[in-house]
């Protein structure tokens, strides 16, 4: 029997839609049953593609609350528009609490069983989306046929401000935001089958605060079983933010609210703008502008730190890549004329707390790396020791910490310079993205030049490896070996990409004598 539903399904399916910026294919528009309901998408550049696809139900109503499936649907939905992204500040367009969208680019809606690579949106825990032209998979999933999966999940007050100790009834708001992550993985375990995916072979991979998302997922009980391997770029976290320093911060975005802690509950109703305003507060405790929303050692949903005192147990048999870039404060200081130019005079102003995260004097680290490195300019001392103090050293930590557990860890650093708005070069902070997605064209890319796509070949087919054997290596690549204790083996990615034992040693062990504490905790 046909039924209505039958119908209308079949007729969307044969519909064209044609978008000359997006270059659509004159092909039948693909369609999909998930567990929720039918959709109907987009062929692009022989990859079927979905945007704006719901992986939970509204948060608007149930704010600060887990994530809820989505309400079934009858009729199919057309995916052709990317979703709403979370309230943040900042310019991303299209924000809403409605934000539990996901997107699919797939070569075929097929039984193929193809690795799936679900990719987490950085920008601390505070901004961004899954919609960004450089995270567009169409590129990546044809080239290595695989699922490619971007998505949105609630973000800064939304999904991290921690009420649990100041209001009954938000148990689990410290990690919503994780917990939205969760429930998208379902989504993966439960429908990428029937957009050509595998759900035996799903993997993470994340830049920034996306990685640093993955990191803490790995540490999550509810999300054991959920992907089969991972990989970090430039995003670590070491441990979470304590219970106690959480509610401190909850306590002054409650003040700049115009509320007691005994009317904490009254924040779930009030305008999402009021609530993000209150969130610029200075933090009572990182040295830094803005208040700091991430993951809570709740004992909940998280119930230790991600990598301390070691790997979590649960995750050392995913195999994982962690990388960084050799200047990846370049990419946050880079472009102020006053980190231009400077002199040893006037270098030690600009190597502030804010800036280097750690418990050290500039005038020790200047002297430091005047002896290791005599011939190197303020300038080049600047980039050096604020990524090495802030930003490298998180991962670091994390390779140890795999490599003492017997966890297999594959370690990266990108060399490959990129151009920034300054017209300074290096390898800055998110300069691996176009690579690693193979959209070094792609509109915002500032890693390019007549030796990138090479690179963008290495290591975005390293990534697909990892993704379909669990392994990165391909023949593409020097062969790269497991990071050890005894000589950190590190692939180099560049023009001509090379393995190295234990680079920037030096600095490492420098830093090595200083304690690290991860910024949020």
């Amino acid at each position: 029997m046909i039924t209505r539903r039958d119908t209308l399904m079949s007729g969307l399916a044969a519909a064209t839609f044609y978008s000359p910026a997006s270059a659509v294919t004159a092909a039948r528009a693909p369609a999909v049953r998930t567990k929720s309901g039918p959709v109907i998408g987009l062929r692009e550049d022989s990859v079927s593609v979905f945007r704006g696809v719901r992986y939970g139900a509204s948060t608007e109503g149930r704010r600060f609350q887990p994530p809820s499936p989505p309400a079934p649907w009858r009729d199919p939905v057309r995916a052709v528009d990317y979703g709403a992204a979370s309230p943040q500040r900042g310019s991303e367009a299209n924000q809403s609490e409605d934000c539990l969208f996901l997107n699919v680019w797939t070569p075929g809606a097929d039984a193929a069983r193809r690795p799936v690579m679900v990719y987490v949106h950085g920008g601390a825990y505070s901004s961004g989306s899954g919609s960004d032209p450089l995270y567009d998979g169409t590129r990546l999933a044809r080239r290595g046929d695989v699922v490619v999966v971007t998505l949105n999940h609630r973000l800064n007050v939304f999904g991290y401000a921690y009420l649990a100790r100041l209001a009954e009834g938000f148990e689990d708001s410290g990690n919503a935001g994780q917990l939205d992550l969760i429930l998208a993985l379902r989504w993966v375990r439960d429908n990428i089958a029937a957009f050509g995916g595998d759900p035996n072979r799903v993997m993470l991979f994340g830049q920034s605060g996306g990685g640093a998302k993955i990191a803490t997922l790995m540490a999550m009980p509810e999300a054991a079983g959920l992907f089969h391997s991972a990989a970090t770029m430039s995003g670590q976290q070491v441990t979470a933010s304590g219970p106690i320093n959480a509610t401190t911060r909850a306590q002054v975005w409650l003040k700049a609210l115009g509320l007691t802690p005994e009317r904490a509950h009254e924040a779930a109703e009030m305008p999402a703008a009021r609530l993000l305003e209150a969130a610029g507060e200075a933090d009572p405790i990182l040295a830094a502008s803005g208040l700091y929303f991430g993951p809570v050692l709740d004992f909940r949903s998280l119930p230790r730190h991600p990598f301390y005192p070691d790997a979590a147990p649960q995750s050392r048999g995913v195999p994982m890549i962690i990388g960084n870039t050799r200047e990846e404060t370049l990419g946050f200081l880079g472009n102020d004329p006053k980190n231009a130019g400077l002199t040893w005079d006037t270098l030690p102003a600009r190597l502030t707390p804010s800036q280097l995260r750690i418990d050290i004097t500039p005038e020790a680290v200047i002297a430091g790396y005047r002896r290791m490195h005599p011939d190197w300019s303020p300038d080049q001392v600047l980039i050096a020791a604020t990524t090495a103090g802030r930003s490298w050293r998180g991962a670091v930590i994390e390779a140890e910490a795999r490599a003492a557990s017997g966890a297999p860890a594959w370690v990266y650093q990108l060399n490959y310079p990129g151009t920034i708005e300054s017209g300074r070069r290096g390898a800055f902070h998110t300069a691996d993205i176009p690579l690693v997605f193979d959209n070094v064209a792609a509109q915002g890319s500032r890693t390019n030049g007549p030796d990138a796509q090479g690179v963008a070949d290495q290591m975005a087919d390293a990534f697909i490896a990892l993704a379909r054997n669990g392994n990165p290596n391909h023949p593409g690549l020097p062969t790269w070996e497991r990071y050890d204790l005894e000589r950190r083996q590190t692939m180099l990615f560049d023009a001509r990409s090379t393995m190295a034992d234990d680079p920037r040693g030096d600095e490492r062990r420098f830093f090595s004598a200083i304690p690290y504490v991860q910024p949020g905790t």
